[in-house]
């Protein structure tokens, strides 16, 4: 495959992940708007965001079942049509019911993407370019939720709630159509093999580098969602002390994430791993010290959060990738596995930190400790892939 062609392929890869992120971040502006136009209450509208997530759930494990049996080009070319079709049905749900509803499917066929795409660079790149190709999907990804709801702020504006519905919609049929022409490699199989989640579960190295990435993104993201409620209501803070808390994270995690492979090179990939998990935990304990030691001034989160991104970073794309690897022939599922995990790791910790979010700041660095403890406790106990040479 020229490296032409793999541009091309990573490009679109890119594409759909930026589609399913964007199926929350980019109607998020149009949320407070719903009860009003759909004469429902607020709980009813957060079902729409909520139904998503549930559906993209689904899909991971369903596109995982999937991937014995069909070619990648089918499944992504198909879910990117359902989801076109989910995008303008949502634009015209006669009620908050048929939207949510709706909801799920899209959310169900914007799963393909985070399935198949790190399965298809660790096939298309060697290892080096492949942990480079997703650092950089990943710092993609970590912007999508800082820029898309400025653009669903302008495209409400504009043109209303339905508009960010129907540019979900058009992207997604041209990313079909694109990919259709341009096609997707073939997933390599062993003969006579078929993989299942039972033996990626079962497998000690696979579930090492799973279960300590979706620790370690859980982690941060937990303190994300928790952060506003802790500044605002218990620290004296703005939401200004939390954007540059989030900007600066993001920041951190980029440019971390697009030198990890050159860390890798220079020092070892299991090294980096271990020591960007470690930062991420050190981090979290730094900020519940500076909580239990009486802190509460929210300027400092920024330098205090800072670490924590860093470390995601640092040990972000090698983690993912050698899952990936660990799966073997079954990358597919271990894709849908490892993204599975993430989702439950978070909503998981969500809810643990959810009724003590009123206590402030040492309450949500406790939960976050929690998690990033039992990442690195994971990477010590269970077995390691040896390095690559």
């Amino acid at each position: 495959m020229t490296g032409f062609r793999r541009t091309i392929i990573f490009a679109l890869l890119m594409l759909c992940a930026v589609l399913s992120l964007a199926g929350t971040d980019l109607i998020l502006p149009a949320m407070p708007a719903l009860p009003t136009i759909f004469a429902t209450n607020e709980a009813a509208a957060q079902l729409v965001l909520a139904s998503y997530v549930a559906g993209t759930a689904m899909g991971l494990l369903l596109f995982g079942m999937l991937a014995d049996r069909l070619t990648p080009r089918t499944l992504v070319v198909s879910s990117l049509v359902v989801f076109a079709v989910a995008s303008a049905a949502c634009a015209h749900s006669p009620s908050i019911w048929a939207l949510i509803v709706v909801r799920l499917v899209q959310g169900t066929a914007s799963a393909a993407a985070p399935v198949f795409g790190p399965a298809i660079i660790q096939q298309i790149f060697s290892e080096k370019a492949g942990i480079r190709a997703m650092g950089l999907l990943g710092s993609v990804e970590s912007l999508v939720p800082a820029l898309a709801p400025i653009v669903g702020v302008f495209l409400l504006g504009k043109f209303g709630w339905q508009s960010s519905f129907e540019v979900l919609g058009v992207v997604a049929i041209i990313a079909a159509a694109l990919i259709l022409v341009l096609g997707l490699p073939q997933q390599p199989k062993a003969a006579g093999a078929r993989g299942s989640y039972r033996v990626l579960l079962l497998d000690p190295v696979f579930m090492r580098y799973a279960l300590s990435q979706a620790m370690t993104l859980a982690g941060l993201v937990v303190f994300v969602f928790g952060a506003p409620a802790v500044i605002v209501e218990t620290m004296g803070g703005t939401l200004h002390d939390f954007i540059a808390m989030q900007v600066c994270g993001v920041l951190g995690f980029i440019v971390a994430a697009n030198l990890t492979s050159r860390c890798a090179e220079r020092w070892g990939t299991e090294p980096i791993i271990l020591f960007g998990t470690a930062m991420a935990l050190a981090s979290a304990v730094t900020i519940l010290t500076y909580a239990l030691a009486g802190g509460s001034d929210s300027a400092l989160l920024p330098a205090l959060f800072l670490p924590m991104n860093v470390g995601l970073g640092l040990r972000g794309p090698l983690g993912f990738y050698r899952g990936i690897v660990a799966s073997g022939t079954s990358n597919a599922r271990g894709s849908a596995l490892i993204v599975f995990f993430i989702l439950a790791m978070t909503s998981l910790g969500t809810i643990i930190a959810a009724p003590f979010i009123s206590q402030g700041l040492w309450a949500l660095g406790a939960v976050t400790c929690g998690i990033h403890a039992l990442s690195v406790g994971l990477l010590l106990l269970l077995p390691k892939m040896p390095e690559v040479s």
